[in-house]
């Protein structure tokens, strides 16, 4: 049912003619196409293009317009379908202008219908006399009945009720829900529902596509919401299966092609650089990172590129174990490439690096932004070279003028930063480099390993990983601190302070950390330079140091080189802290406005402090009042230090999508599966996609063009 507005009669008479030949045009010439309609394009903003699109577009909710209840039968706050005639209609001024409807119904009960925004074609359709029938939420007070803006159309004695529930869809304001419903029915007419699968592979129970979507789309009155509403009904089971199914077989086959593909064969020798730089270390490798180092050496030896997550949590002393696999193929003649998303940890991995690696004779090359000019093309042609054995820098490592010699490894960390395409660019740079030494060869790609400090959830893992080799840290080197959380309110500020100032003047340093550089006029912020006047006017004679994105690097270099060395003992900054920086000395973290954050990027801003033998103390300032979202972050934070609780409990505030960040760049892979709920059809899906690819290849081909389409590049990288 829709509600009668004068746009709907604008719609009809704007729908755009047939273009007019232009002059000069020779005979049977093509016309123009017609201009597309504001809906028309709004459906193509939200990704429905093809018949499947539509089909697999399902409702948020239903109404259910099956019945008309009689008035005397309603209650207070029921959302009732009533029908009756229009027996006053008038325009009311009472403090605004309002259309006032009194409806009798069949039964002879009244019922007072407001609008507060309304046009003429409204008046036209609820004039006196009218037979209409409505839909909306009753009210029962002082003047009787009342609907507030319901939904309705002219009807007389012969319409129709609906024989289904009526569908509400998600939608946009440019793509009303009457178009919308038109185009969903009209495209599961023609819509290609056949089945894909064998019937014996299909679990038990569960109905045909066809019949899944035809019901879901157009349930009828007997359906039970509540299944419905949960997704627990069979025929949600049958089309989170199907989706899973695509996802896993996808994966699987990115896995298979990969296999086919080709690396160089990266193996250290007895002495060479990789037992140089283990008896190089000024410290002992713990177990785990032992073990994580011995699967990425198997994986470096075979002649297919590794495609490994070196997951860990802060601190764990993945930066080691990503050194130690570029030795290993630097060893073995090639180059190795390692790429983070901030200038700040680039950096912070280029002085480790060169502190253990320079000492053995190994070049290592700095690309970034910031590195203009002769020094520049230095780095350049040191990398197109190949006397750079290690180009370490940031997205820049993936210009189109940055040239390998012989790249044979690339190392991405905080790997969720960076979109599909960098990644997949990163990869293409070995078979450019060898284009011209082996011209016509099949193309090799370089070894890829990603590492990340946001641990992944086994769920997750097993549907956007599944086609990855995972290692784990899952053990930190001795000497780390405990990390004590506190949570208090804003109003606790002076006290914080005051524990700030006794913490330096025991020699130690802090970190405050804000989320915006300057004042906002929409959000009620405390800003980083206004917090590090403040500090500075509380700290007398204390250093306070401030750093944020829009200083110049030379600059923000300068400021991290004296925090580091004890010079500056309170660093205020924005979250250009939350990765890479390592000052053992400081054992206090504030962040400032912590309702705003992430849980991932506050576990982050956490590990910051506790690098050292003394406890360390991480206090999260927040402003009332909390949201549901807000106190559990903050829940979480106080509850547990753990990584990897930190992020299944992320994982469960913010659903899979955008916990993922940018490895779908904005595509979320999974639209009605829960990795948690669905836990058995995703076991039965990853059991059965292997299976499928071997002896039914035709259909899991069209089970995945159907499901993902062009998507399956984002789980290329």
């Amino acid at each position: 049912m829709s509600e009668a507005s004068p746009d709907s009669a604008k719609s009809k008479s704007k729908r755009s003619p047939k273009a007019p030949a232009k002059a000069g045009a020779p005979e049977g010439a093509t016309p123009a196409a017609p201009a597309k309609s504001a809906p028309q394009k709004a459906m193509e903003r939200m990704g429905l293009t093809r018949d499947i699109d539509l089909a697999l577009h399902l409702p948020l909710r239903y109404e259910d317009e099956t019945r008309l209840t009689p008035l005397d039968a309603a209650h207070d706050g029921d959302t009732i379908q009533c029908e009756g005639e229009v027996v006053e209609s008038r325009i009311e001024i009472r403090g605004r202008r309002q259309l006032l409807v009194r409806l009798r119904d069949d039964h002879g009960a009244l019922l007072q219908l407001r609008f507060l925004h309304f046009f003429p074609a409204h008046q036209k359709t609820l004039a006196v006399g009218a037979r209409v029938r409505v839909r909306g939420a009753l009210r029962v007070g002082f003047f009787g009945r009342e609907m507030m803006h319901p939904t309705f159309r002219k009807v007389d004695g012969e319409t129709p009720l609906a024989t289904s529930l009526t569908p509400v869809y998600p939608t946009s304001a440019q793509l009303p829900q009457v178009y919308l419903r038109k185009a969903v029915a009209s495209a599961l007419k023609r819509a290609p529902l056949d089945e894909v699968l064998p019937p014996a592979l299909v679990p038990k129970g569960l109905p045909s596509l066809r019949e899944t979507l035809q019901f879901l789309h157009h349930p009828p009155p007997s359906a039970g919401l509540s299944t419905l509403e949960d997704h627990t009904h069979p025929a949600w089971q049958r089309l989170k299966f199907e989706e899973l199914l695509a996802q896993q077989l996808s994966q699987q086959r990115a896995q298979r092609e990969r296999a086919h593909l080709r690396a160089p064969v990266l193996r250290g020798t007895k002495g060479g650089l990789h037992e140089q730089l283990l008896g190089a270390l000024p410290f002992a490798l713990t177990g785990a990172q032992q073990r994580v180092t011995e699967e990425i050496a198997a994986d470096l030896a075979l002649p297919q590129p590794m495609h490994r997550l070196l997951q860990g949590d802060v601190g764990s002393g993945k930066t080691v174990v990503a050194a130690i696999a570029a030795s290993v193929a630097m060893d073995a003649g090639w180059q190795c490439a390692l790429m983070a998303p901030t200038e700040i940890l680039a950096e912070q991995h280029f002085r480790k690096l060169i502190s253990w690696l320079e000492p053995l004779g190994i070049q290592v090359a700095w690309i970034t932004g910031s590195v203009k000019g002769k020094a520049r093309q230095k780095m350049l042609d040191a990398a197109a070279s190949g006397e750079a054995k290690l180009v370490v820098g940031t997205h820049a490592v993936i210009e189109d003028k940055v040239k390998f010699s012989r790249l044979g490894l690339a190392i991405i960390d905080e790997q969720h930063r960076f979109g599909v395409a960098q990644r997949l660019a990163l990869r293409k740079k070995l078979a450019d480099s060898l284009a011209d030494e082996f011209p016509g060869a099949v193309p090799m790609e370089p070894h890829l390993l990603m590492m990340s400090a946001t641990p992944i959830p086994r769920t997750l893992a097993m549907t956007y990983f599944a086609d990855l080799a995972v290692s784990t840290i899952d053990e930190l080197p001795p000497g780390r601190s405990p990390i004590v959380t506190r949570v208090f309110a804003d109003g606790r500020r002076d006290d914080v302070i005051e524990k700030i100032a006794s913490a330096v003047q025991d020699g130690r340093q802090a970190y405050w950390v804000c989320p915006l550089i300057e004042e906002s006029e929409a959000l009620d912020l405390k800003n980083a330079t206004e917090t590090h006047e403040e500090l500075s006017a509380a700290l007398p004679g204390c250093l306070v140091g401030l750093l944020h994105g829009r200083m110049p690097p030379a600059e923000k270099a300068a400021v991290m080189s004296l925090f580091s060395s004890g010079h500056v003992s309170v660093l205020v900054a924005t979250t250009v802290i939350e990765v890479g920086v390592d000052v053992p000395n400081a054992s206090l973290m504030v962040i400032e406005h912590a309702e705003r954050f992430g849980l991932s990027q506050l576990h982050q801003l956490r590990g910051r402090v506790g690098r050292g033998s003394v406890a360390s103390v991480c206090v999260l300032l927040y402003t009332g009042p909390l949201s549901d979202t807000g106190k559990s972050r903050l829940r979480a934070m106080a509850e547990t230090t753990d990584g990897f609780e930190i992020a299944r409990r992320d994982l469960d505030i913010r659903g899979p999508g955008e916990f993922m960040g940018a490895r779908q760049s904005g595509a979320q892979l999974l639209r009605f599966a829960d990795l948690e709920e669905d836990a058995p059809l995703l076991s039965a899906a990853r059991a059965l996609a292997p299976r499928l690819l071997d002896q039914y290849p035709q259909a899991a081909e069209r089970q995945v063009e159907r499901w993902l389409g062009h998507k399956t590049e984002y789980l290329k990288a």
